[in-house]
């Protein structure tokens, strides 16, 4: 019995001891890492650096500037006057002596379609017209032949009746037989396609030997010089904008290209989605302006508030960027700002900062102060 107790107690301390062991490691581990075995430093006994500012270092103050402020609309330049070329007859096209880019005066030739059937058209109509005229001249003759006949009883009344007939009947024909002549040379003239006005080919929607139907878009043609900006603007500027007011009008793809432009049209409907009038500006003709081209309107939007800060102030850690006020004593305190737009010198700031503060210029510069440029996100007075 005794040997049994013994033998259990045995396994019992082989199974436990090393569950107790570890623990205590782990226990005196996570004590270690607590920092339960260094030295405290009692609070208040440890000594913080000052910095002051420099001798002979510049400072600058953050200037409150009040400016008017611009709201930007998008939107995308189109011709006031864009025609679609289509023919009025079905046809083969013949040339295209056009091409897309090509610069054309009014009536100049765009297309020339087939017009062999047109011409022969106007050859029967033509013919037509002689065989009418040919019956007109006989009927006349007879017509002169029977007056006097009639006036010497030597035909009735009857007769001289339908010879008068004969002469109205040949000269409707004759006039049938002109105006189909004239509509032979009509249609003979549609198939040469001209330009309906002056401007510029801008698509070639069809190639030589395609046939050409009525309605059917073969070229694409505008005048350069009715170039707008069509924007939807939102209804809360828009109803401040009126037809004939000077605004200015941003072209990116020009390198930020700032043309003035005047308010020509503004559809007096607002689309229900997006809550905006759609806006037409009339632009100066300009070789560097294209249709579809984007462009940004500068709509005036009311006053703002900016803080103004010298850049020199500014020192950046990565994406952070920092200043050192300069407070009582001189003694220069760390803070995070945040900036928005700016010129090379100076910059806005958003947040961190607040008017009149004093900063330290980490480089001599020029301090006058110098406007921010218009912002579009408008700004709480700080």
């Amino acid at each position: 019995m005794k040997a049994n107790i013994r033998a259990a107690a045995a396994v019992l301390l082989r199974t436990v001891l090393p569950l107790v062991a570890g623990l205590a490691v782990l226990v005196l581990v996570i004590a270690w890492l607590a920092g339960f075995f260094q030295e405290k430093i009692v609070a208040g006994q440890g000594e913080v650096a000052v910095r002051t500012l420099p001798d002979g270092g510049q400072t600058d103050v953050v200037h409150p500037i009040v400016q008017p402020y611009f709201e930007e609309a998008v939107g995308t330049l189109r011709a006031a006057s864009r025609t679609e070329i289509s023919s009025r007859i079905m046809a083969r096209i013949n040339e295209i002596t056009v091409r897309a880019g090509q610069l054309v005066e009014k009536d100049a030739e765009l297309i020339i379609l087939d017009s062999r059937e047109l011409e022969s058209k106007q050859s029967q109509a033509e013919a037509s017209l002689l065989a009418a005229e040919a019956a007109l001249g006989r009927a006349e003759s007879d017509y002169k032949r029977d007056v006097q006949l009639n006036q010497k009883k030597v035909i009735s009344q009857e007769q001289m009746d339908g010879s008068t007939e004969r002469v109205k009947m040949a000269r409707a024909n004759r006039q049938l037989a002109e105006q189909a002549l004239v509509e032979a040379k009509v249609m003979l003239s549609y198939a040469t396609i001209k330009a309906s006005q002056p401007g510029m080919i801008v698509d070639q929607l069809a190639k030589e030997g395609d046939m050409a139907r009525p309605g059917e878009p073969l070229l694409t043609l505008y005048d350069p010089q009715s170039l707008r900006l069509e924007v939807p603007v939102m209804e809360n500027l828009a109803v401040k904008l009126k037809v004939g007011q000077n605004l200015i009008v941003e072209i990116p793809t020009r390198g930020n290209l700032k043309i003035p432009a005047t308010v020509d049209e503004i559809v007096p409907q607002a689309e229900a989605a997006s809550r905006s009038f759609l806006v037409k500006l009339r632009l100066p003709r300009s070789d560097d302006l294209f249709e579809g081209m984007y462009g940004r309107l500068q709509i005036p939007a009311g006053q703002r508030r900016y803080l103004c800060l010298t850049r020199s102030a500014i020192e950046k850690v990565g994406q952070l960027e920092f200043v050192d006020v300069v407070g009582s004593g001189n003694v220069l305190e760390r803070r995070l700002i945040k900036t928005g737009r700016g010129r090379e010198d100076r910059v806005e700031v958003l947040s961190g900062l607040k008017a009149n503060d004093r900063v330290w210029l980490k480089s001599p510069t020029e301090t006058a102060e110098t406007p921010l440029p218009e912002s579009n996100v408008p700004a709480k007075n700080q």
